[in-house]
């Protein structure tokens, strides 16, 4: 009999309790930990903070689907892991004793790393359900007192399309009040040109997003460094290649969001052996850290590279269909382990990804989602704004269903059309 203990109930978190519990033995027990019993959809956060969702309509309490499928929920939240001793310390005192660990905390939000930034202090974030219900109010405020905004990322930030998709949600947003000729939209970034998306573009992304920002009348400065943020300016220092300052730019906000650059969480921060300096956790191709073997690591939480050099650190997202590859693995190769067997299953890596802009949007392919790939595809039209509705109620139907199908290669089946997802081949008319 073994104990497996998962840390996070986020998106990667709960499938990998899903797929988990489908490979585990009769014998075997399962438990995850979590900061609270709900679960909450956050590719759906740009659309709360904008009021085109209410929390509830995204949110799914775990308590009872997790019961009816014999799956413990410890919802304290993890204090500290301790890797040399098998054991997770939860907030309240309590340990929990484990033979296998995955550990799918998501990131912790570094907003710390730049006065001004945050929700605490003089910037919005949809990071979070709780951020984007404060954003909803402040975008309230700026409809009633309209002018400019700043939406992006600031350096060392890993995951940009919320902030692409936010800035041309908003934009739809004040065309149908009526104000969007009284609100100029910058887009600040790291990356180091439009579209970079931290993969070094996907197909024709670079064109593609900055024909929209074009058309929407939003202007971009990349390459942009955030050196802090006062409550109606943000300063910023736009570089060149070689990491020279080019420009400094005082840009004037009545609102502003930007999202923070990921660490990992502190129940793991500084563990030797388990993480990198800043924090995510080490893994081999089968999901496993090198110096703890029974431990594990899936999602936002894990230490990829950056793809090539850039003038500003540039994370490289994991998005959900890599994730989902991951959690497949990480299944795969405990209940491999937990019948006396070798670890096999490699994740595949790919990226299938829908960028709603509120009324249209932009749809790509990465197989796999770092470069070189086999293929790299990318499309625009209006077909990705009812796609991205439909995934959502998808993704958050098999949540509550407690399924442990791979809702993101269904996602493809279902809304792309692809027939193959791990051998696709797109034409150019497709």
């Amino acid at each position: 009999m073994s104990h497996i203990v998962i840390i996070g109930a986020g998106l990667g978190g709960v499938i990998m309790a899903y797929e988990m519990k489908a490979k585990m033995r009769p014998e075997d027990t399962l438990t995850v930990v979590n900061l609270g019993a709900v679960y909450s959809f956050v590719p759906s956060n740009p659309w709360v903070a904008i009021g085109w969702r209410d929390r509830k309509d995204t949110s799914v309490d775990l308590t009872d689907i997790f019961r009816q499928h014999n799956i413990g929920l410890r919802t304290e939240g993890a204090k500290r892991v301790r890797p040399d001793k098998n054991q997770v310390e939860l907030n309240g005192g309590d340990v929990l004793e484990y033979d296998y660990l995955i550990i799918s905390t998501g990131p912790d939000l570094a907003f710390d790393e730049v006065p001004g930034l945050g929700p605490a202090a003089n910037t919005q974030s949809v990071c979070h359900v709780d951020h984007a219900v404060e954003a909803k109010k402040a975008f309230d405020q700026l409809v009633k007192k309209p002018g400019p905004v700043v939406i992006g990322a600031v350096q060392g930030a890993s995951c940009f399309g919320p902030a692409y998709e936010f800035a041309f949600m908003l934009d739809t947003a004040l065309r149908r009040a009526g104000i969007r000729d009284q609100v100029p939209i910058t887009y600040v970034s790291p990356e180091p040109y439009v579209g970079h998306l931290g993969l070094d573009g996907v197909g024709d992304t670079k064109g593609l997003l900055e024909s929209a920002m074009r058309e929407r009348h939003i202007k971009w400065i990349t390459n942009a460094r955030v050196t802090n943020v006062d409550p109606e300016t943000m300063h910023v220092e736009q570089l060149n290649e070689d990491g020279t300052v080019k420009a400094e730019h005082d840009l004037a906000f009545n609102y502003a969001m930007l999202l923070p650059a990921f660490r990992g969480v502190a129940a793991v921060l500084g563990i030797e052996g388990l993480t990198n300096p800043r924090g995510f956790i080490t893994i081999d191709k089968y999901q496993r850290n090198a110096a703890f073997p029974n431990v594990f690591g899936i999602g936002v939480c894990v230490a990829i590279p950056p793809v090539g050099k850039t003038a500003l650190p540039v994370g490289v997202p994991k998005t959900g269909f890599m994730i989902e590859s991951m959690v497949t693995a990480t299944a795969e190769n405990i209940g491999a382990l937990l019948r006396g067997e070798e670890p096999q299953a490699v994740a595949t890596w790919n990226a299938v990804c829908l960028a709603d802009f509120g009324d249209e949007g932009i749809a790509f392919v990465a197989q796999p989602q770092i470069p070189p790939r086999n293929v790299n595809w990318s499309s625009q039209g209006k077909w990705v704004h009812l796609a991205k509705i439909g995934f959502e109620k998808y993704f958050l139907g098999k949540v509550r269903s407690g399924k442990s199908e791979t809702f993101y290669e269904n996602l493809a089946l279902d809304i792309l059309g692809i027939k193959k997802l791990k051998e696709i081949h797109i034409e150019p008319d497709e």
